[in-house]
This record gives C-alpha cells, sequence and structure tokens, in this order.
C-alpha cells in the first residue's frame, strides 16, 4: 500500500480542498473507505482463496466478461499506470537530489493536443521501467530479494522520517488552518481530492491477489487486509501531520514533491537532498513490487484461454514470465510519455474505484446466490460496510466525471477497449475446460522467494496446503 501518493499528492489535495484540516480529514476518509473495502474483500478472500484478486470474484459473482474486464483492468490500469506513475515520481525526485533541472522538456502536439513529452524526467523514468523489467526477467530470487530489501528501506525511511519530524522545531503549529463541516464532505472539490487519496490507498486488496499462496487464507487473507489498511491509515495520517506542520499552505500547494519540501523545511536544505535521494530510492520499491507482482494476472488470463498465449508462456531458461513484464513494461513507457502525473492518478483512481465497487457488489450478489454457506469470516457491520464502500464509490465516480472529464474518457475507452478484446477471445476461442486459476500449478506465487516452482514444468509441484 505504502508507495508513489502518499510522498506525491497532498500537495495536490491541498490545492483542491483549500485548508489542511480539509486535508486531514480527506486521509482519513480515504482510510475508512479503504477499511470497508478491506472487510469486505475479506469474505471474498475467505470463500475464494486462489490468486487473482478481482478476477476470479468477479468470475463466481457476475460471470466470465466481467471477470475479463477487471484482468484487463489489472493490466493497463491496475498495474502499468501505477508503473508510469510511479517512475516520473522517482525521477522528479532523484533530479531534485543531485540539483539537476528537469527542463528543458519537448512536447510533441497532434491537432493542437499534447501527445507525447520528452525530457530528462521523462528518460529517466522509462529508464528505470527497463531496468527493473529485465531483472525480474532475469530472475525471480534476485528479483525478489531486490524487493525485500527496497520494502525494508522504504519502511525505515518513513518511521524516521516520522519520528525526526515529532521532534523537529523547524515548522509551526499555526499551519492547522480550516474549520470543518459537513459541507466540507458535499463540496465537489473535497470528492476529486479522495481520487487522489483513493491511489494513495490502493493495494488494500493485494494480499488477495495472493489466495492460492497464503496459508491458512480463510483467516489471514482478511487479517493481512484489515490489520495492513489500519496501520498504513495511521502511517498516512502522520506523515501528513509532520507535512502540515513543516510547511506553510502557500508552499505546500499544488507542490508534488512534498515530502522533500518538508524535509527540507524541517532539517535544512543539505538534509533535504538527502532526503530526495531516500525517497526516490524508496519509489524504486514501488516500481519494482507492481512489475513483480502485476504478470501474475496475465499469465492466469492466458491460462484461462482468454488472453494472447504468448503472455502465458515462461522463458525456458529463467523460468519468469518474461513476455508478460515486457507487455507490461510498453504499456507502462507509453503512458510515462503521453500523460501527465496529476491526469494518470485521475485516470487510475476513477477505473479501480469503478471496478473495486462492482467487486463489493459481487460479495451481496454472492450471499444472494449461495445463502447456506458460511465462510471462516464474514463482514464485520454488512450489509452496511458494502454500502458504505459502494456509495463512497459513486460519489468519487460522479464527481470525477464532473470535474475531470478528460481522464475520465480515458477510462471508459480503456473500459470499451476491453470488451472488444473479450469479443475477439471469446469467439476465437473459447473456454478451454479444466484450464483455470484454481489449479495450484498455474497460479503459483511470482513473488514467492523459495523459487520458481509451478512456473517450471520440470520441478516438483508442491502441496500448497
Amino acid at each position: 500500500m505504502v508507495g508513489t501518493g502518499i510522498f506525491t499528492t497532498s500537495g495536490f489535495i491541498l490545492k483542491e480542498v483549500g485548508s489542511s484540516s480539509a486535508l486531514l480529514l480527506g486521509w482519513f476518509v480515504g482510510g475508512a473507505f479503504a477499511l470497508c473495502g478491506a472487510l469486505c474483500y475479506g469474505e471474498l478472500g475467505a470463500r475464494y482463496p486462489q490468486a487473482g484478486g478481482e478476477y476470479v470474484y468477479l468470475r463466481e459473482a457476475f460471470g466470465k466478461p466481467l471477470a475479463f474486464l477487471s484482468g484487463w483492468i489489472s493490466l493497463i490500469v491496475g498495474f502499468s499506470a501505477p508503473i508510469a506513475a510511479a517512475a516520473i515520481a522517482f525521477s522528479i525526485y532523484l533530479l531534485k537530489a543531485v540539483g539537476a533541472s528537469a527542463d528543458p522538456h519537448r512536447v510533441i502536439t497532434l491537432f493542437g493536443v499534447p501527445i507525447v513529452t520528452l525530457s530528462l524526467p521523462v528518460m529517466l523514468a522509462i529508464a528505470v521501467v527497463v531496468l527493473l523489467s529485465i531483472l525480474h526477467v532475469h530472475s525471480l530470487r534476485i528479483g525478489s530479494r531486490v524487493q525485500n530489501l527496497l520494502t525494508l528501506f522504504k519502511i525505515a525511511l518513513i518511521v524516521g522520517f516520522i519520528g525526526a519530524g515529532i521532534f523537529s522545531s523547524g515548522g509551526s503549529t499555526d499551519h492547522f488552518s480550516g474549520r470543518l463541516s459537513l459541507g466540507v464532505l458535499l463540496d465537489g472539490k473535497f470528492v476529486v481530492a479522495l481520487i487522489f487519496i483513493s491511489f494513495a490507498y490502493s493495494g488494500w486488496n493485494a494480499a488477495a491477489y495472493l489466495g492460492g499462496e497464503i496459508k491458512h487464507p480463510s483467516r489471514n487473507i482478511p487479517l493481512a487486509m484489515l490489520a495492513g489498511t489500519l496501520i498504513v491509515t495511521a502511517l498516512y495520517l502522520l506523515l501528513n501531520l509532520i507535512y502540515v506542520y513543516a510547511l506553510p499552505m502557500e508552499e505546500m500547494r499544488g507542490v508534488m514533491e512534498v515530502a522533500a519540501a518538508a524535509g527540507a523545511r524541517l532539517f535544512g536544505p543539505g538534509i533535504g537532498r538527502w532526503l530526495n535521494g531516500a525517497i526516490s530510492l524508496g519509489l524504486l520499491s514501488v516500481i519494482s513490487a507492481m512489475i513483480l507482482a502485476g504478470p501474475r494476472v496475465y499469465y492466469a488470463m492466458s491460462r484461462d484461454g482468454i488472453f494472447f498465449p504468448l503472455f502465458g508462456k515462461v522463458d525456458a531458461t529463467r523460468h519468469t514470465p518474461a513476455h508478460a513484464i515486457g507487455l507490461q513494461a510498453a504499456i507502462a513507457i507509453a503512458m510515462i510519455v503521453s500523460a501527465s502525473y496529476d491526469k494518470l492518478l485521475v485516470y487510475i483512481g476513477f477505473t479501480l474505484s469503478l471496478f473495486a465497487m462492482l467487486t463489493v457488489i459481487g460479495l451481496i450478489r454472492v450471499r444472494f446466490k449461495n445463502p447456506g454457506e458460511d465462510p471462516a469470516y464474514r463482514t464485520w457491520g454488512y450489509p452496511l460496510t458494502p454500502l458504505i464502500f459502494i456509495l463512497g464509490n459513486l460519489w468519487i465516480i460522479y464527481f470525477s466525471i464532473r470535474s475531470r472529464p478528460a481522464p475520465v474518457v480515458w477510462g471508459i475507452v480503456t473500459i470499451a477497449a476491453g470488451m472488444g478484446m473479450y469479443v475477439y477471445f471469446y469467439r476465437s476461442r473459447s473456454y478451454p475446460q479444466g484450464k483455470n486459476t484454481n489449479n495450484p500449478t498455474v497460479v503459483r506465487t511470482l513473488l514467492s522467494d523459495r523459487g520458481e516452482v509451478g512456473l517450471n514444468p520440470s520441478k516438483p509441484k508442491e502441496d500448497l496446503s
């Protein structure tokens, strides 16, 4: 969960909502929405402890067409677009660390519409996507170890930053401003801010993608999502308290590298530069994690017969899904050169909110279809919890369409393209019987540091129970 958003979105959010109190309220509401989603997904994970996340849940609730669309959205929006956003953020933080300028840049237009942006941050973002993709193609063992080290570094960085900020005298409590009222929640700008916040919280459902590889999944999938969401919500609120304490509103509003600006104000420009470099390394963890996890969905779709067979193949020497990783990298690079950071966030937030909402609606449908089932975990607060999540996401989707139509149109185009792809695969090769993501030899985790068993047919098939 802890990724690009918490280091980059608070300045955009403050620009929308106009006060620090509304900013902090937004992060709290976003955490509450994520928690409601985690409570609902926990039951789906307990009912269907298989790898694939929404792909499995929507298949069980609504059938294969919507399941395919969720997998398609995972390819384009769930992983490739966040990889692009994280790579852009990484390049900007790294350039700040070394004192390099992001200019000059060149924009290529078509009929007056910007199509491609070429600049040093763009080239650097492309380079890091290519290098990390090559790393994960080369070896699962090396890739997973690098990922573990980067994640530990990121956690230490965040905890250290919060701790040092609490004891710093470089900020001011006068920066906290604005009175809260019910009208703030109904303000369209506050809802737009929730789009950025929902992007920062995305990942609360990540444990669902690993259902087939988690021990005691009926217990541990809900536990992982609930505990993770609560911990991250607390970290996000503390980090934003530090940002507001460090920076006056005029210096924070609209700033992308808000964590570095706060660090420079609290600890001095020299430390601020080092912090820029540290955050850029932390963002490498985000990019690496998504490059590592994303191909599992496309791999499962291909093995199910609803995606190109090439992306269900594993490199004979490396035992990694090289083609799926390459496809993901190519889409991410296309997004890096064609979209600005804030537009990417709205595009991601709108589309993921739509499919997360459909998945929770699927939970209600599954309960009606199977009233006698008693999974190990049932959603706390049902039916209020799923209703809060559904209504909250409808709220976000409505204001996304109303206030930011261009990225929303691209989200709708992405969904329409997915529908066309499904029709193509349905007509050309129907679902093969007996080959699906329930097969443990198909979904053996790409994240496990125990080796590449399951992606290499020459190795023994372990009992996953």
